[in-house]
Order: C-alpha cells, then structure tokens, then sequence
C-alpha cells in the first residue's frame, strides 16, 4: 500500500447521524468508533460520540469523520487525513514537519492509544491535517 489522501469530516455532536447517512447514500456499512471505545473519557458527554469513522467505498476510496472534542477548532474547515503503512512513516513524518510551519499543533505525532502513530494540526491556512501511520501488525 501507499500513503493516500482522504477526505475527513469534522462534526460537533451530529458526526453519527450524518456517517450513517452517507453509509446508506453510498451501498456501504460506517465503521464507528466512539471516545470511550479507546479508553476513559474526562467528559461523560463526549463518551459516546464519534472519535473515528470510516466508510470505505469500493473503487472511489475512504471517507473520514468525527465529532470534534471540545477545545480543538477543526469544526471551522474540513479536515484532511493522510495515512499509510510503516513503509511511508518517512514520508508522512516530513509531510506533518512541513504542514507544522505556521500551524497550530493539535496534537504531537506520537504513539496513539490504538497503536499507531497519529499526529494533528491547523495549518496557517486554517484546515486541519490528520497523518497516522500505521502500527506494526501482529500474526
């Protein structure tokens, strides 16, 4: 596989709602996952909403979503992810330095909580980058 670039949506509550809506557009079932599905949450509000969602459309590629936490401002613009194998950490690493300039960091690129590297930020232009490389995978 190589890196890719995908749409992803930001949402402020509704993220659910409008993933499922978009599964039933495109023929596909959303792959959802919510904040308290990776671990403990401060705020019981955020518990349920959607911390990932994907829907991957067979020969067009993969649509992105959550629901934003609070705090964070990519709700203003689209986001973008761009994603790949232990293959292209390389490649993405450099890309989040270059995207870093003028940005506003939302999150360091370091080992997430799922075991893969994921980082975010505002670039001076306002729209958010999402890179994740993925883990190691296990037999």
């Amino acid at each position: 596989m190589t890196a890719r670039l995908s749409p992803y949506l930001n949402f402020d509550g509704d993220a659910r709602e409008a993933v499922e809506f978009y599964g039933t557009v495109f023929g596909v079932t959303p792959d959802i996952s919510t904040y308290d599905s990776i671990g403990p949450v401060d705020d019981p509000a955020q518990a349920k909403k959607v911390m990932h969602s994907q829907l991957a459309i067979e020969g067009v590629g993969t649509l992105m979503a959550s629901d934003v936490p609070p705090g964070t401002t990519l709700t203003d613009h689209a986001s973008v992810a761009l994603f790949g194998e232990p293959a292209d950490r390389e490649r993405l690493h450099a890309w989040f330095a270059a995207l870093s300039e003028g940005a506003q960091e939302v999150m360091a690129m370091e080992t997430a909580p799922w075991g893969d590297e994921f980082g975010m930020l505002t670039d001076r232009f306002g729209v958010g980058w999402l890179v994740n490389v993925s883990g190691p995978t296990t037999a």
